[in-house]
């Protein structure tokens, strides 16, 4: 993002928190603590959000489902996969670099694989299995 528009962002900013209709007491609604279930569904640049939370008596949230873009795009992730590794291994010649242009076919899919898993690692291991024209595994090479 370019300075003038980081300024501009600051400027706005200050002028909203002195605004007396937004900090005004009366802009919060007072909200009670309560079981009962929640289910919003936005679409997000990435793809369709789907976000299912249960809460208990206290309004702790007992029971969280999401179901994320990642998810659904599961299929198109793996097509392009196994298109680029046909594209890019030629006469069986591969290397490490492989591994990394094949992270980049993924990369326009911003998965989210913490949200898409439920596990908040934030790693993003990447496996890729070398198969001959039998199918037959000859090496499999892993990301750290």
């Amino acid at each position: 993002m370019p300075s003038i528009e980081l300024v501009e962002c600051a400027e706005r900013m200050v002028n909203l928190l002195e605004d007396p209709e937004i900090t005004s007491e009366k802009t919060r609604v007072p909200v009670t603590p309560r079981a009962g279930r929640g289910i919003g569904v936005v679409e997000a640049s990435r793809g369709t959000l789907i976000h299912d939370y249960e809460t208990d008596e206290n309004g702790m949230v007992k029971d969280c489902n999401l179901i994320v873009a990642t998810c659904m795009n599961n299929a198109a992730i793996n097509m392009s996969i196994k298109k680029a590794a046909k594209d890019l291994i030629k006469g069986g010649k591969y290397d490490q670099g492989i591994l990394d242009r094949i992270e980049m076919v993924i990369r326009p899919y911003d998965p989210c694989l913490s949200c898409a898993t439920h596990d908040l690692s934030g790693r993003m291991p990447l496996r890729l299995d070398i198969q001959d024209a039998d199918g037959k595994t000859i090496e499999t090479m892993v990301n750290h």
